[in-house]
């Protein structure tokens, strides 16, 4: 009876060492055939390979851009909160010296970052069709996120 198992085993090896064979030979057939059919590039099976981790890579690449995005909004509130806050405190020394305190308008580089941020504002709106709505700093970060990421 043991040795009955053993002549199985030898068998079901053997068979499965063939299917192996024949399963490598398949598969070195048909690569030369599509080697053949298709330009080198042009394999569909390297084709479904690469679209797939071309889609790993873009959803890599949106939480990064996420991220990024998160970031640029922490500076530009950062930006303002300092600006703002430097401005402030020149107009209280400015009026505590009695020296003219100066207005927006006489402030170049203070009237060029509110037009600039109130621009990026602008134009992101416009791209996401939301023109009219008045958008908090988070907002703004979705609406780019939105026009940069999916639409592409």
């Amino acid at each position: 009876m043991g040795h009955h198992n053993h002549h199985a085993t030898d068998d079901l090896v053997n068979l499965l060492t063939r299917a192996n064979h024949d399963l490598s030979m398949i598969q070195y057939k048909l690569e030369k055939e599509f080697q053949q059919v298709y330009p080198e590039n042009a394999n569909p099976m390297k084709l479904v390979s690469r679209i797939k981790k071309v889609q790993e890579d873009l959803s890599t690449l949106k939480e990064q851009c996420r991220e990024l995005l998160a970031a640029k909004q922490d500076l530009i509130d950062k930006a303002r909160t300092t600006l703002v806050g430097n401005r402030s405190l020149v107009q209280k020394m400015q009026a505590s010296l009695d020296i003219p305190v100066t207005s927006e308008s006489e402030d170049p580089a203070f009237a060029s970052f509110k037009e600039i941020i109130d621009e990026w504002t602008v134009q992101l709106r416009s791209r996401t069709g939301d023109e009219n709505h008045d958008s908090d700093s988070e907002d703004i970060n979705k609406l780019l996120f939105s026009a940069i990421v999916e639409s592409n």
